[in-house]
């Protein structure tokens, strides 16, 4: 069994980027080594980012048998800086998110001076530069080179569109890795078997951004609640400076209904809210695997999902039969059915189905991916 020595390049080193890396570091076999920056600025780190990691690069003595980096690298710019040192080294670069089908805001100040495309040719770039591109779902992967022509078709000339195949065959599927086995842990806590509250309990774990669409969850909460349904209301997940103001008139309109509103940034009292919860309304409009969902389902929670993106591929339908929804009625319609009979939302056990994406299954596959790229 070879031992190789990995550095993971992350400049956005936050949120799930942050909980997926020290992942890897802590289940691989090999020695791998994070070297990160501050998990804000997003597109500052997308410019600048590759300059300051290579700067710590070269610091170091001794060079990485393979170096592995995320999507929010401008990996071009990185190897154009320590090519003395890299130019034999393979390359993976793994996609959390891409700039190029993901959905940007209506109102972002890029969009609205035609100043976006810059992030997703970043993307497509730098997945050119690699020796593997790794999606961390089959709907990323499919979303990603689906979009790629549209991009490229963007620019006058010289678009180079026989590139997407060369970018297709070196691209593969590599679910998240995730630590589960914290969640078990937590969840034999006693404090975790039972919510203990008589209304069925509703959860927000997402972040607190345009992109997981929170319009329609709290719009969603306010028909159940002009319909005179019982239910309280747990809202977790990260928030940041810039926050939809639907969130502050959700705190007041649904005030006697909330048992927790904020971030929580202790991983046990995180667990005890999702093993506290109920029902999970997904209105997300855009997710390429859904870290935050398979957590709370993990937990017992019955979730509602849209049947798009990447949730059919990650909780397929046919194991979770009582969980898509088509439109927004549709999920009103479901989410009434789930409120008013509890007793449907208290019997998910999906363990063992979802034990697949634990770091213990997922490591090993993930070391002997990268040590096939020497």
């Amino acid at each position: 069994m070879n031992i190789m020595r990995i550095f993971l390049m992350e400049p956005y080193f936050t949120g799930s980027h942050r909980t997926w890396a020290e992942g890897y570091k802590q289940h691989s076999r090999h020695d791998v080594e994070i070297l990160s920056l501050e998990g804000r600025y997003w597109k500052w780190r997308m410019h600048g980012g590759a300059v300051s990691l290579a700067k710590s690069y070269m610091e170091h003595d001794s060079n990485p048998d393979l170096i592995i980096a995320t999507d929010m690298l401008d990996l071009t710019t990185f190897l154009s800086l320590t090519r003395e040192r890299t130019a034999q080294i393979p390359v993976a670069v793994y996609f959390h998110e891409n700039q190029i089908s993901y959905p940007w805001s209506a109102g972002d100040r890029d969009i609205l001076h035609k100043r976006d495309k810059h992030y997703g040719f970043i993307n497509y770039v730098s997945a050119l530069a690699a020796n593997a591109v790794l999606f961390n779902s089959s709907y990323h992967r499919e979303s990603f080179l689906y979009e790629l022509p549209r991009l490229l078709k963007h620019f006058p000339d010289f678009r180079e569109l026989f590139n997407i195949k060369a970018i297709e065959t070196k691209s593969f599927v590599m679910h998240l890795g995730m630590d589960l086995s914290t969640l078990d842990a937590y969840r034999s806590d006693p404090e975790s078997q039972s919510n203990g509250y008589k209304a069925p309990v509703i959860l927000w774990n997402n972040r607190w951004e345009y992109d997981k669409n929170p319009d329609d969850f709290f719009k969603a909460l306010d028909i159940i609640s002009e319909k005179g349904f019982d239910f309280q209301l747990v809202v977790l997940g990260e928030n940041f400076r810039l926050r939809p103001d639907v969130f502050d008139r959700a705190q007041e309109k649904h005030k006697s209904r909330i048992l927790q509103f904020g971030y929580v940034e202790i991983r046990k009292e995180y667990v005890n809210w999702l093993c506290s919860s109920d029902i999970l309304p997904v209105t997300s409009n855009q997710d390429f695997f859904g870290m935050s969902v398979v957590e709370a389902v993990y937990c017992g929670i019955h979730p509602l999902l849209p049947r798009r993106l990447s949730y059919p591929e990650i909780l397929p339908p046919e194991k979770f039969p009582l969980n898509y929804y088509d439109s927004f009625e549709n999920l009103v319609e479901k989410l009434t059915e789930l409120v008013s009979n509890p007793k449907l939302v208290r019997n998910i056990d999906s363990k063992e189905h979802l034990k697949k994406f634990s770091w213990e299954t997922k490591a090993p596959e993930y070391d002997d991916f990268l040590e096939s790229l020497l």
